[in-house]
C-alpha cells in the first residue's frame, strides 16, 4: 500500500484545493490546528497555511517533554517565518489537567499507585482536554478543528484517542499512509530534526513512541495493512506474523473506528 498514484507535489496540490474547497463550501474562514512537534501535524499545519486561509497553530503542552516542546516551537518559527497567514498561541495546560487528576485520581482509585488502566485513562484524558480546548478556540474564531491523523493510525490500528485527537471536523491526511505524510514533510522542507523524529502521541510523561506502544514500525504496519486488505497470501514469516500483530491490534481498537452503536426501536 504505497499510494504512487499521485506524486508528492500532486497530494499536496490535491489536499490542499479539497481543504479549500470545504473551507469556502461552508463558509469556514479559520482553520485551528494543533502542532505537537511530529510529522503529521507538521505536515497538517503546513498544508492549512499553504491555502492562505486564517490558520492558528496551537501548541497545548501538558508536562510535555522538552524535546518535543522545541520541536512544536521550531515548527511555529518555521511556518511564521514562511506565511503571513499564521497565528501561533501556546497555552501550558499542566495546571488544568494536574487538578483534573487530584480530583478524578482519588474518585477513581483508593490505591496508593495507579494502575495500568489508570494510567491509560489519564493520557487519553490528556488528548480529550487538547481536544476541548482547539474547539473553544475554533469556535471562538468561527474556525473549525483540522485533524492530524494519518490512514494506518485512524483506519488501520485505531491509534488515537476517541473524542480526543479523533475528534475533529476534517481529516487532510486521513487518506495518506505515514511513508507518504513523511515524503510530503520532506517535499515542504520542513526541518529535518522533526522528519526524523520517532513519532509519539506526546501523551506520556516518560515520552514513549507510537512504534514502541504498538510493537511494529510504520513501514511493517503499511505492509500488514495491505496484507490484510489485500488478501494476498503470497507472505514470509516475517510478514506473517506481523499481520497477526496488526490484526490484534486492530480488533481491540475497531470500536473507535466504526459508527456509535445504536439500538433501532422496531416500528
Amino acid at each position: 500500500m504505497h499510494q504512487k498514484t499521485l506524486t508528492t507535489k500532486q497530494r499536496i496540490r490535491h489536499i490542499v484545493k479539497w481543504i479549500r474547497q470545504y473551507a469556502t463550501k461552508n463558509k469556514i474562514s479559520t482553520l485551528v490546528v494543533g502542532i505537537s512537534g511530529g510529522i503529521d501535524s507538521s505536515v497538517v499545519s503546513t498544508l492549512c497555511a499553504e491555502t492562505r486561509l486564517n490558520t492558528i497553530v496551537v501548541n497545548l503542552p501538558i508536562r510535555q517533554n522538552r524535546v518535543l516542546n522545541h520541536r512544536s516551537s521550531m515548527q511555529s518559527s518555521w511556518l511564521l517565518e514562511r506565511y503571513k497567514n499564521v497565528t501561533y498561541m501556546s497555552m501550558d495546560l499542566t495546571p488544568v489537567f494536574a487538578a483534573f487528576e487530584k480530583k478524578v485520581g482519588t474518585f477513581c482509585s483508593a490505591e496508593q499507585e495507579p494502575n495500568p488502566q489508570e494510567q491509560l485513562a489519564f493520557a487519553n484524558s490528556r488528548a480529550r482536554l487538547r481536544m476541548m480546548t482547539l474547539y473553544q478556540l475554533a469556535q471562538s474564531h468561527g474556525g473549525i478543528v483540522v485533524g492530524t491523523g494519518n490512514r494506518v493510525e485512524d483506519f488501520g490500528v485505531g491509534f488515537f484517542t476517541k473524542y480526543g485527537d479523533g475528534g475533529v471536523d476534517i481529516s487532510p491526511i486521513g487518506d495518506c499512509m505515514k511513508t507518504a505524510v513523511w515524503d510530503m514533510g520532506r517535499e515542504f522542507g520542513l526541518l529535518q530534526e522533526i522528519i526524523d523524529a520517532a513519532p509519539t502521541d506526546g501523551l506520556w510523561d516518560d515520552g514513549r513512541t507510537d512504534e514502541g506502544q504498538l510493537g511494529m514500525t510504520y513501514p511493517d504496519l503499511e505492509r500488514a495493512m495491505w496484507l490484510d486488505q489485500s488478501g494476498d497470501q503470497s507472505v514470509t514469516s516475517t510478514e506473517k506474523a506481523n499481520l497477526k500483530k496488526y490484526r490484534a491490534i486492530r480488533a481491540r481498537n475497531l470500536h473507535k473506528m466504526e459508527s456509535i452503536p445504536v439500538c433501532r426501536i422496531p416500528e
